[in-house]
């Protein structure tokens, strides 16, 4: 059985994985992390990694960026895997988690759905055919008015692997406010929605001459993170010092 320490255990992402965590014969939450210790959970709580007492084989993060730089030192300093979902992170908390690599498993993933992870592969393959026929590519993200990072890492995702795809040649918009001039042809718009109760929705635009192709994820539930997230602690588990993401679960 792998034992789990929650980084972020109060939040909602943390409430979503315990509560799948209940029904995962091969899954123990063992502890959980929250600046509130004193949040219910049928667990201890802790008020930071560097505090917990409890034994475990992977640590699941769900946090905020601003609590990741604490975790990734209190990881590599006890020699604890660490399934890293939090998003937002600055280009130098990015350069934190590769350092922290070095000396412990590190998972990190822009969303934990395999569906998601998936989709991150069709768009490449997609670019290749309809970005080299003269397609302009804009994508679209819908959440929920809480979240308070945008772009989402998800859209940035699926951005960076189109335009790896076609030789990092393309650059991104967010705002096109401020931009009075035609389109550029070497551009990816993105687009954020933030509203309601919508827990992610991502769509990428493949707009060309007289047609329209759209590739389209949803998530109906934050159970589908919450499970990637425990599959992906079930692969790290034990794992040699390094980077991983999701496509090395989903190919194990």
């Amino acid at each position: 059985m792998i034992k789990v320490i929650l980084h972020g255990c109060g939040g909602a992402m943390g409430r979503a994985v315990s509560a799948i965590a209940q029904g995962d014969a091969d899954i123990e939450i063992v502890a959980g992390i929250d600046k509130n210790a004193s949040v219910a959970c049928p667990y201890p709580v802790f008020s930071s990694l560097e505090e917990c007492t409890c034994s475990g084989d992977v640590v699941i993060d769900f946090s905020v960026a601003g609590a990741v730089d604490a975790l990734l030192d209190s990881c590599a300093k006890k020699k604890l895997p660490v399934v890293l979902c939090t998003t937002g992170l600055s280009e130098e908390q990015v350069r934190h988690v590769e350092e922290a690599a070095a000396s412990v498993a590190v998972l990190r993933s822009a969303n934990m759905s395999l569906g998601v992870n998936l989709l991150l592969k069709l768009v490449a393959e997609a670019a290749k055919v309809l970005a080299s026929s003269g397609f302009d590519m804009e994508i679209v993200e819908k959440h929920h008015n809480q979240k308070k990072d945008a772009p989402s890492g998800t859209a940035l995702a699926l951005a960076d692997a189109v335009n790896q795809a076609m030789g990092g040649v393309y650059h991104y918009i967010y705002d096109r406010s401020q931009i009075h001039e035609k389109r550029d042809g070497k551009e990816i718009g993105i687009s954020a929605v933030r509203g309601g109760t919508i827990v992610g929705d991502h769509d990428v635009i493949y707009a060309g001459p007289d047609e329209v192709v759209t590739l389209s994820h949803r998530a109906y539930s934050k159970a589908v993170f919450a499970k990637g997230a425990l599959a992906a602690a079930k692969f790290l588990a034990e794992k040699a010092p390094g980077l991983y993401d999701m496509s090395d679960v989903i190919g194990s």
